[in-house]
Formats: structure tokens, sequence, C-alpha cells
């Protein structure tokens, strides 16, 4: 997350909601489409052997696309493999990557 922050910024446009967003999304109030699409995103990250059919119908619930979610899958699982390889390499985000700090205009 911290080396995307300014796209979450960006993106939000409102500092306590990135900073909440960061703690705990949960206690954000998302429409249910982006709820449902973030519980996705953690359940695949973190209980990937727990996934099921009824994961996936119920993104398309909420308006998905095969299209939406093969694209949601793919992008969910090449974050959580780049994000291995860097934890495994020892690599540190850069000190102006660290949430709640200001970073250098693009």
């Amino acid at each position: 997350m911290e080396s995307h922050e300014p796209d979450l910024r960006e993106e939000i446009n409102d500092q306590d909601k990135v900073l909440q967003i960061q703690e705990d999304y949960t206690k954000v109030d998302f429409d249910a489409p982006t709820r449902g699409l973030l519980d996705y995103a953690v359940k695949l990250t973190l209980e990937v052997k727990g996934m099921t059919g009824s994961d996936i119908e119920t993104l398309k619930g909420h308006g998905f696309t095969d299209t939406d979610i093969l694209d949601a899958v793919h992008l969910i699982s090449y974050f959580n493999f780049i994000n291995r390889v860097l934890d495994a390499l020892g690599a540190e985000p850069e000190p102006d990557m660290r949430y709640g700090i200001e970073v250098r205009p693009r």
C-alpha cells in the first residue's frame, strides 16, 4: 500500500479517508461493489484455499463481469507475487513511501 499511496490519495482526494483505508478498510463507508471487491482481494490474499465459486458469484452480484473479475484476480495475484519477492529479498520501501508522509511530485 505504501508505494501506491499517491495513487490512493489522488483517487480518494481525502487524506483522513486514505489513512482510514490504510488502517482498516472495513471501517470505511464504501459502496457495496467496492467493499465486495476489497473483501475478495483480502480473501484471495490471506485465505486462498478457502476461495469458492460463491466468491465469484458474490462479485457478479455486485455487477462485475467475468472480464472484470479476471482482471481483478490477475492484479491482486500480481501484487501478492511482487510483495513476496520483495519480502524474500529484504527490500524496504523508500523512506518517502511511508504513509502519512508527503511524497515528491511525479
